[in-house]
């Protein structure tokens, strides 16, 4: 069964690969979505910025991408994220990188 999870992404993670990062995670487990940066929310992830992602999948492999997401590349610094289950509105057929 599909299932979809929205991310909000927080720490030192804008400037450092991860959204490369995390569509090469999202490859090799095999979700679909989409990532990006968000540098316009300060009320959601401080001045620096943050990541925001939305995730398809079976449930194992969307649980297995957030631990991923959770610890970020080995030159990022995640501080936190917040985790929204939704229900799936549109269907994706791969991963990308929004700008």
């Amino acid at each position: 069964m599909l299932k979809q999870v929205h991310l909000y992404i927080k720490g030192d993670v804008v400037g450092v690969g991860f959204r490369a990062w995390t569509k090469i995670q999202a490859k090799i487990i095999g979700v679909t979505g989409w990532v990006r940066n968000v540098n316009n929310h300060p009320d959601i992830y401080g001045a620096g910025g943050g990541v925001e992602a939305q995730i398809q999948g079976e449930k194992e492999k969307v649980d297995q991408i957030i631990e991923l997401l959770k610890k970020g590349p080995p030159v990022s610094h995640v501080s936190g994220v917040e985790i929204f289950w939704q229900e799936p509105k549109e269907i994706f057929d791969q991963f990308e990188i929004k700008k």
